[in-house]
C-alpha cells in the first residue's frame, strides 16, 4: 500500500523562512545588548513612548486621586470664576488651568497638583510635555521613514543602471545637501501653513534625496559587483527582481542605521521652527512650550531661573529624546560595521 505524502513545500518554505528570520533577529539583538549606549539610548526611547502614549492618558485620572482632596474639588466646582465641569479640563494642555487660584499671578512652581509647575497661562506643564511626546514621535519616525524609502530606491536604482542616471541623482544629491534646509523651511512656514504631516513629507524628501542616497549607493555599488547578483542574472532575473530581491534586503540594515539619526534631525528641526513660531497647525509641541516662554519675556536676563520650569522642561525632553535616537544609532552601528563588533 503506497502511503500519502503530506509534505507542503510552500508551508516548509514559509517555516524555513521564518526560522531564519527569528534565528537572525536573536543574532542582531545579541550584538546589540553588547553595546551599553545603544542600550541606554533604547531605554530612553522606552520611557518616552510610556511618558507620552501610557501616563498621558491616565494623568488627570492620577492627579485627582492623587494630588487633589475631595474638598479642593469640591471647592473647584463651585468657585464663581473658572468653575470646572471635570478634572481633564485642568489638565488641558492648550486650554487648561487652574481654577482654584484666580487672580494669582501664573506662572507657578511646581507644587503637588503641578508636579512641573504651571506656565503663564495656567497650563499645566507635565500635561504638556506629555501631550507633545505622541507628536514628536510621529514626526520624526514619519521623516525618518520617508527618508530610509527614497534613499534605499534612489541608492539602489543609480548604483544598478549607472550612467545618466547615476550622475543625475548625484547632482541632485548634491543640491539638497548644500541646501540651506532650516532657512527654507523659515520661508515656507511664513507662507503656508505647516502641519506635523506636511512638515514630515518635507523633512523625509529633503533628507531622503540628499545624504543618505550617496552613502546607500556607495553600498549598494559594493553589493552590485557580488557572484551571486551576476548568478541571479544568468539565471533569468529581470532588473526589478535583481534590484528588489538582492540589492535592496542588502541595504536595509545601514538604511535602518540612518534612520535613527534622521529621527533627531526631524526632531531637532521641528522644535527650532516652532520656537520661531513658524507652525502655527500644531497646537503644542516642546518647541512651543520653548517659543511661549522666551515670547512672554521669561526666558530674559534673571527672570529664566526664576521661571526655570517654563523652559528646562522641553529643552531637556528635546536633548534626551535626539540623543536616545543618536544613541540607538550608535549601537546599530556596531552591529552593521563588521569592524566594530567585539566579536
Amino acid at each position: 500500500m503506497q502511503a500519502t505524502s503530506t509534505f507542503k513545500p510552500t508551508e516548509a518554505l514559509w517555516r524555513v523562512r521564518l526560522h531564519l528570520l527569528w534565528r537572525g533577529l536573536k543574532g542582531t539583538w545579541a550584538m546589540f545588548a553588547e553595546s551599553k549606549i545603544g542600550l541606554t539610548g533604547l531605554g530612553i526611547i522606552v520611557f518616552f513612548a510610556i511618558f507620552g502614549f501610557v501616563l498621558w492618558p491616565i494623568y488627570p485620572w492620577l492627579m485627582e486621586r492623587f494630588a487633589w482632596t475631595p474638598e479642593e474639588l469640591e471647592a473647584a466646582r463651585n468657585v464663581p470664576y473658572g468653575a470646572i465641569s471635570s478634572i481633564e479640563q485642568v489638565y488641558h494642555p492648550v486650554v487648561g488651568y487652574d481654577p482654584l487660584i484666580p487672580g494669582i499671578e501664573n506662572p507657578s512652581p511646581p507644587s503637588r497638583r503641578h508636579p512641573l509647575g504651571t506656565n503663564q497661562y495656567g497650563r499645566d506643564i507635565l500635561a504638556q510635555l506629555m501631550a507633545s511626546t505622541s507628536s514628536e514621535f510621529m514626526l520624526g519616525v514619519l521623516a525618518a521613514f520617508i527618508t530610509v524609502v527614497i534613499g534605499t530606491l534612489v541608492g539602489a536604482i543609480t548604483a544598478y543602471y549607472g550612467g545618466f542616471v547615476d550622475t543625475f541623482f548625484m547632482r541632485l544629491a548634491d543640491v539638497f545637501i548644500l541646501f540651506p534646509l532650516v532657512s527654507f523651511l523659515i520661508v515656507l512656514g511664513s507662507m503656508i501653513e505647516l502641519t506635523l504631516i506636511k512638515l514630515a513629507f518635507i523633512l523625509g524628501i529633503f533628507f531622503g534625496f540628499g545624504q543618505i542616497t550617496v552613502i546607500l549607493k556607495s553600498q549598494a555599488l559594493a553589493v552590485k559587483v557580488k557572484p551571486y547578483i551576476e548568478a541571479a542574472k544568468v539565471a533569468g532575473g529581470g532588473h526589478f527582481h535583481v534590484i528588489f530581491r538582492h540589492i535592496i534586503p542588502n541595504l536595509l540594515p545601514l538604511a535602518f542605521l540612518y534612520m535613527m539619526f534622521n529621527v533627531t534631525s526631524a526632531i531637532f528641526s521641528e522644535a527650532a521652527l516652532s520656537f520661531f513660531g513658524l507652525l502655527p497647525g500644531i497646537k503644542i509641541s516642546w518647541g512651543i512650550m520653548i517659543d511661549a516662554a522666551h515670547s512672554d519675556g521669561y526666558i530674559l536676563g534673571g527672570r529664566s531661573f526664576q521661571n526655570w520650569w517654563l523652559w528646562v522642561p522641553p529643552g531637556v525632553a528635546i536633548t534626551l529624546l535626539c540623543s536616545a535616537f543618536y544613541l540607538v544609532g550608535r549601537g546599530l552601528d556596531e552591529v552593521v560595521n563588521p569592524r566594530l563588533r567585539k566579536r
